[in-house]
């Protein structure tokens, strides 16, 4: 693609960046092909294609965004598919995000808009706020069909029916493993710590008994992806930063051999950290190591060898969350694993297809999200599975509001089949006999 951008615009980081990446771009529109939005809707300015024009034309013309222009980068997923699909190469990822970041800065959105997103930059990234916001929206689900509003309706949707209580593996500490083979640090989020606490008891179980030992970070929390995809860098930026200072503090003292993620969304955002700090001379070099050291917690499994067989016969439909597929491009390992450990592994046609969850999206675009949540169902369910397994809480969250089908993390799986309990979800009570994970403060 042919830009025009002046000498003087370049000298800005970002509208460089952008530029190469709109200068890759050759109009092929194999991105449509693979785009959620653009199959929904059928509109080309909802298509990978549709926005990038939309992008360079804001960005060459240093304008105000306008309405259209808004609308239509708003309704990106940032599923990343289309990075996937794209035969040139195109970051799509960088690109949009930065086009975010312009718009954030540069227009005057509704103030009901601007209330709802300064609301969950404000709630969604802090685990107790955020706790204390479900039980307020449980409380107010009753009277969800009075509210006018779609999208205070799907805030009140999301509520799970119960709340689980606070998880004292969360906290700040080691967990030893009897045979040292490596020592990672476990990246506990943020949302995931208030909707379900299975997930990290899940992993620390998992990673002590195959050798490695796990330490939860003090001061790490938000990778900073929530606030990142609405175009809040500054916000972004200095949860982001406050990771990267308390993983070198842990690095500079007890060593890590990998930070480890078990919410794909969080590490596709933190394996990008060099690119975010990449004109910060202060972290430049720290986040790029960060980066590196980023490891989804099925790259991590793989290398501790864990045994064959053990879980039941049951089947399972595994759903690739866009952030693992696309952002981390980590397509076979869950899958191998949990074939591995004995399950039977299905998967449902238009598997690259976005499930509407998005981080934030299924909140600020509920319609086209439930679209997207029913088709996505509607595959999973054909499947006519025991188990749904999946690798990210929001994607567990958007699936299990929609079906019957007992939805767990791919790690309780392999946790259930390795030794550890049956996963909650899956008890009649929906409570298994947890044992304790040894503790060395």
């Amino acid at each position: 693609m042919k830009t025009s951008f002046t000498a003087e615009q370049l000298q800005d980081p970002g509208i460089a960046r952008s530029n190469e990446i709109l200068r890759a771009c050759v109009h092929c529109g194999f991105c449509t092909a693979t785009c959620p939005t653009y199959q929904v809707l059928g509109d080309e300015l909802d298509s990978p294609r549709g926005r990038i024009y939309l992008i360079k034309d804001m960005l060459e013309n240093a304008r105000v965004p306008d309405e259209k222009t808004v609308k239509h980068i708003d309704r990106c997923l940032s599923c990343l598919a289309c990075m996937t699909t794209c035969p040139s190469g195109v970051h799509y990822m960088h690109l949009v995000d930065h086009a975010r970041a312009y718009i954030e800065k540069n227009y005057d959105r509704p103030l009901s808009d601007r209330a709802l997103r300064w609301v969950l930059a404000q709630v969604l990234p802090y685990p107790m706020r955020f706790r204390i916001a479900l039980l307020l929206a449980k409380m107010g689900r009753p009277f969800a069909k009075l509210i006018p509003d779609a999208r205070l309706r799907a805030m009140l949707a999301m509520a799970p029916k119960s709340i689980p209580p606070v998880s004292r593996n969360d906290d700040p500490q080691t967990f030893p493993t009897a045979q040292k083979k490596m020592r990672v640090a476990l990246m506990t989020g943020c949302a995931q710590k208030a909707l379900n606490t299975d997930i990290n008891d899940a992993t620390i179980r998992l990673l002590t008994r195959f050798g490695a030992e796990v330490v939860v970070v003090e001061g790490a929390g938000c990778c900073g992806a929530l606030t990142h995809h609405m175009g809040k860098e500054t916000q972004s930026h200095a949860t982001a930063a406050k990771n990267i200072r308390a993983w070198m503090r842990e690095i500079d003292t007890g060593g890590l051999d990998a930070i480890v993620i078990n919410t794909s969304g969080c590490g596709t955002t933190v394996k990008d950290y060099g690119h975010m700090f990449r004109n910060d001379p202060e972290l430049v070099a720290a986040a790029a190591k960060v980066s590196a050291l980023a490891k989804d917690v099925s790259e991590i499994l793989t290398d501790l060898d864990l045994p064959s067989g053990g879980a039941p016969e049951m089947k399972v439909a595994y759903h690739a969350a866009c952030s693992l597929q696309h952002g981390q491009q980590i397509k076979t390992a869950p899958k191998t694993l949990l074939k591995q450990a004995g399950f039977t592994v299905l998967e449902p046609r238009d598997s690259h297809l976005c499930c509407g969850s998005a981080g934030t999206y299924n909140l600020m675009q509920p319609e086209i999200s439930g679209q997207l949540k029913a088709r996505k169902v509607d595959t999973l369910e054909a499947l006519q599975p025991d188990i749904i397994a999946a690798g990210n809480i929001g994607c567990m969250m958007q699936i299990g509001s929609g079906t019957g089908v007992p939805i767990v993390h791919t790690v309780e799986l392999l946790d259930w089949a390795t030794g550890g309990p049956m996963p909650p979800a899956l008890s009649p009570d929906g409570h298994s006999a947890v044992p304790a994970v040894p503790i060395l403060r």
